[in-house]
């Protein structure tokens, strides 16, 4: 593999990398889906969150203002027909799904909207980023597959992170969403982009009224 990602000799031993790596994209996600209450299911994330971020902190050859690399070579056609695609795909699933839910936020409180969209990017889309991209992609790259198989990886365990929902809504939505998020990192060397590409996906969802579907206070487990 000749990503980026595996030039740094330093990393812990293969079995501790490994052990962080399960525990954080596979075991965390799992136990907060099967075992604790949709209330406890933030702290927990963002605890984990936190935990990842001191890792890639820790990382060696990392260093945050390398991430800021691409803000001056962001792909606007990208961007344009990524938001196409994903107004298209919320209309559809809005109208086949919950059509009386349509612009949810927008029409009863554009006050609530008002404040996700402000927020959205930064508290939770550029968190998620770190932890699924440059910290997957750097720190645990000598144990990942061949590039376009970690993309996948990378994208199945991104929605994987959403299980807590329990919705194939959600789980659709994140894969694809995660595979493009993925790419433009990893491919394109580009962490903004990535970055705004999510914060993109995240306020068209709440604005047509995906957000449904990614509320706690609605997740129904299926036992």
């Amino acid at each position: 593999m000749t990503s980026w990602v595996l030039t740094d000799f330093h990393l812990p031993r293969r079995s501790q990398l490994w052990i962080e790596f399960l525990g954080l994209f596979v075991a965390a996600p799992v136990l907060m889906a099967v075992f604790l209450p949709p209330v406890w299911m933030f702290p927990v994330l963002f605890g984990v969150t936190a935990l990842g971020l001191l890792l890639l902190h820790r990382t060696q050859g990392f260093h945050w203002a390398d991430l800021l690399s691409g803000a001056r070579q962001l792909d606007w056609r990208l961007t344009g027909i990524f938001t196409a695609i994903v107004v298209a795909t919320c209309f559809t699933v809005m109208l086949t799904k919950s059509p009386d839910e349509l612009f949810l936020l927008l029409r009863f409180r554009p006050d609530l909207l008002a404040m996700i969209l402000m927020l959205y990017p930064v508290l939770s889309a550029l968190p998620q980023e770190l932890v699924y991209r440059p910290l997957f992609f750097r720190r645990y790259g000598t144990i990942l597959p061949s590039a376009h198989a970690a993309i996948i990886l990378n994208a199945t365990l991104f929605s994987l992170a959403h299980l807590m929902y329990w919705s194939w809504v959600v789980a659709f939505m994140t894969f694809f969403g995660g595979l493009a998020f993925a790419w433009s990192y990893e491919k394109q060397r580009n962490f903004p982009q990535a970055v705004l590409l999510h914060a993109i996906a995240g306020n068209l969802l709440f604005t047509i009224g995906l957000g449904v579907f990614f509320y706690s206070g609605n997740v129904q487990r299926p036992f």
